[in-house]
């Protein structure tokens, strides 16, 4: 069993006076490990150390600071086999699949170096003869980065880069499900040369979160979480009037039209709901099926769900894994349950299995309503409830009557139904005829409830940043 410690200025601690928090494998429910919990002076102190080495890494040219991010990124690949195990470990995920996640967190770390010369700013005319106005782009200062338990690597980078890029410096607080693998991280940081301070890693609890959130030197805090989540970000937010982004809930909506491609439609969502066991932002979380191909098209998922086997993905990679613990997979039990009392018909799944571990299987629900907690609230999990309507009009409709609106999909061969939807959608992302991804270059981000700015690109970048006018007269 492994032991962690805080990553702080380039260290890490010798001791700490925390408690211990054990990490355990949802697949069996065993301790993997046990990590110290930071207190709330350490967590100040780290604070304090972020922001005095900001001051120097902002000094640097974004080409220096690329440089040691590309490093950062060769170190991540080097150390991707140790990365991989302790995220299995902790996550239920395959060993290929977590270590894919390390690669990739290196990909998404290169891809904000190369944004080192392409931070622009505006020259805006003036008003006044003689005189010029420019807008700069500048750092923030010290970020609070919040990261989740279902990709904890990638999205622990998806935060440091883009805010290491513009001149930030960062103090990260892992998800105490998953804490072992930024530890890992923390190592590839050591391998770097990254200057001490500049990234800081450390396990705490929930008051020792927010002590490092509201304090006076965190300018801006990042979130991926769920809603409630984001409402206490943005409690804490209000105390300095820290800047806040905030990526929180999903229920993407997967619309299939009468002449969509069927199986694989069929075939995409289903992997879309059972992929990280439906752990995941923007999978697939209710599915509006057009009333002439409803009958085959549920055929088509009861058949790809039934085939769709759970359990250890160290024994069979092929497998769905478990959820991350035993009260989400309670909870959304409950969920199937009261669906189920409400009028919704189970065709496959929805039983808590025997034996060990948090597993549940793939479950489909149809005869469900638009108005069912199962259609209106996010399930993350293995659970497809599923609706019919007439036209696409509808279907739209149906959609966007939701509180939630961060990535959606249709499936059509007709060009003008997936243009109207994907100009009338209310979601930040729309995926034709493909489930959701994504892409580095892209923007992801939510509307409505699903959350305030966004990651990736270059949009996702110039959230970490604030803007100075300089006016001057010559």
């Amino acid at each position: 069993m492994r032991i962690d410690k805080n990553f702080v200025n380039n260290q890490f601690a010798s001791s700490t006076k925390g408690a211990m928090i054990s990490v355990y494998n949802p697949v069996d429910n065993t301790v993997v490990g046990q990590v110290q919990a930071a207190t709330a002076d350490e967590a100040i102190d780290a604070v304090a150390i972020a922001a005095a080495a900001q001051k120097g890494w902002r000094q640097l040219t974004s080409i220096e600071r690329a440089g040691y991010m590309h490093k950062l990124a060769d170190a991540l690949v080097a150390r991707k086999d140790a990365i991989g195990r302790a995220l299995a470990d902790e996550s239920g995920k395959s060993l290929e699949d977590a270590t894919n996640e390390a690669v990739y967190a290196a990909d998404i770390t290169r891809y904000h170096a190369e944004w080192a010369r392409r931070i622009e700013g505006e020259i805006i005319p003036s008003d006044t003869p003689c005189e010029s106005l420019l807008l700069q782009r500048e750092p923030i200062g010290v970020v609070a980065c919040l990261i989740p338990f279902n990709y904890p690597v990638y999205t622990l980078l998806r935060k440091i880069a883009p805010a290491l890029i513009t001149g930030n410096a960062v103090v990260v607080r892992p998800s105490n499900n998953t804490p072992c693998s930024a530890f890992e991280i923390a190592k590839a940081i050591q391998d770097s040369g990254m200057p001490a301070g500049v990234v800081n890693i450390l396990t705490m609890d929930h008051a020792t979160a927010e002590t490092v959130c509201t304090h006076p030197k965190v300018g801006m805090i990042t979130l991926t979480g769920s809603v409630g989540a984001g409402r206490k970000v943005l409690e804490y937010s209000q105390v300095n009037i820290a800047k806040s982004s905030l990526e929180l809930g999903g229920k993407s909506p997967a619309i299939v039209e009468a002449d969509a491609d069927l199986e694989k439609a069929a075939r995409e969502i289903v992997a879309s709901k059972t992929t990280n066991c439906g752990q995941l932002c923007t999978a697939i979380e209710r599915v509006y099926v057009h009333e002439a191909v409803y009958e085959p098209f549920v055929e088509l998922l009861r058949a790809n769900l039934a085939e769709r086997q759970f359990g250890d993905r160290a024994l069979n990679p092929s497998f769905m894994g478990p959820l991350i613990n035993e009260n989400a997979r309670l909870n959304i039990h409950q969920m199937v349950e009261r669906a189920i009392d409400d009028g919704a018909k189970l065709e496959v799944g929805g039983y808590i299995p025997e034996g060990p571990g948090h597993f549940y299987p793939p479950t489909l629900l149809t005869h469900c309503r638009q108005d069912m907690e199962i259609v209106q609230e996010e399930i993350f999990g293995p659970v497809l409830p599923v609706l019919k309507y007439s036209d696409a009009d509808e279907a739209l409709a149906l959609a966007n009557d939701h509180q939630f609106g961060l990535a959606s999909v249709i499936y059509t061969e007709n060009y003008r139904t997936a243009m109207k939807v994907a100009n009338n959608i209310e979601a930040g992302e729309i995926y034709i005829n493909r489930t959701p991804s994504d892409p580095y270059q892209g923007y992801h981000a939510g509307w409505k409830r699903s959350g305030l700015g966004g990651d990736d690109g270059k949009h996702g970048m110039l959230e970490f940043t604030q803007t100075r006018l300089v006016v001057l007269n010559y």
